[in-house]
């Protein structure tokens, strides 16, 4: 009796190991491990963004930017750079302060002090964002608290049909259906006194 129940047991076992999802990531519902991360050597995660990338100096530089863990597949990044703490004319959608798109799927970062060109060598396309092409840094006013500046990428499995006109929204429309990954960075500014 002994020797039949451990019979079942042993054949029941072998069953569901054949029937469990081979290979290495363990079947659909296992981790495919850490998420896309993206990281700037010049300010931390929701630290301060120093000056010399703000409306605090006459001319303000980008900053650099740096990402990980970027999906298999990714043809082209999307940034996008804004103040959700700013609400305009009392309505919905906040202030642009950057946005990018068909940054190359094999890029890992952007350099520091970007041109305000809408077309990059690399094939990139800055947008125009409230004022002009290209990057336009934090800059509240003195009288507000920190604004949050939210740095977003996306990775996508194609490329945009979009001219550097293209609206945030036309660019967030284009990728439906494409982004594969998402990592954002956050950092805080308030215009000195």
């Amino acid at each position: 009796m002994l020797k039949k129940m451990f019979y079942a047991v042993a054949v029941l076992a072998f069953t569901v190991t054949l029937a469990l999802p081979q290979g290495k990531g363990g079947g659909k519902g296992a981790p495919k491990g850490p998420g896309m991360a993206l990281s700037s050597p010049d300010f931390q995660d929701g630290g301060i963004i120093p000056d010399k990338f703000t409306q605090a100096v006459p001319m303000p530089v980008s900053p650099r930017l740096e990402w990980t863990n970027v999906p298999e597949g990714t043809q082209s990044f999307v940034l996008i750079m804004h103040d959700p703490d700013n609400a305009l004319n009392k309505g919905t959608d906040d202030v642009l302060h950057w946005m990018m798109f068909n940054i190359p799927g094999t890029a890992r970062s952007l350099a520091g002090g970007l041109p305000l060109d809408a077309k990059l060598p690399d094939g990139t396309i800055q947008a125009k964002g409230i004022r002009n092409v290209g990057y336009m840094g934090p800059g509240n006013a003195a009288i507000n608290p920190y604004h949050h500046y939210t740095l977003e990428l996306y990775a996508l499995d194609d490329k945009l049909s979009l001219s550097p006109e293209a609206t945030r929204a036309e660019v967030m429309k284009a990728m439906e259906g494409h982004t594969t990954g998402k990592a954002v960075l956050v950092g805080r500014f308030k215009r000195p006194q």
